[in-house]
């Protein structure tokens, strides 16, 4: 047998071995997140899935979080101004220990 097709013949079955592992490894996965979750038809008065309670939760908060953008652009304007102030008086302290320093050296 030729040297390539020997090679050619062992990559196809690499190829196929790794789709059919990626095959298994995806049916599992579904079946663990189908266990997770439940089935999306339920009958009235059924206990709710795990990934309907997450998927609620994670609406409320989103809900509930929705007007912080606004209240924080306000208050990263504020800081702003406060760390503006802050900066003039550090500035304006160090002139007057300058100030006191020539003072008391003469």
């Amino acid at each position: 047998m030729n040297t390539m097709v020997l090679l050619t013949l062992l990559s196809v079955i690499g190829v196929a071995a790794l789709f059919l592992a990626l095959a298994i490894y995806l049916l599992l996965i579904q079946h663990a997140l189908e266990s997770i979750g439940g089935l999306e038809a339920r009958a009235y008065g059924a206990r709710p899935s795990v990934l309907s309670k997450i998927r609620l939760g994670v609406r409320a908060i989103e809900t509930q979080t929705g007007g912080l953008a606004p209240q924080v652009t306000r208050l990263n304007a504020g800081l702003s101004a406060v760390r503006d102030g802050l900066n003039a008086i550090d500035s304006n302290l160090g002139g007057v220990i300058a100030a006191v320093s020539k003072q008391e050296a003469r």
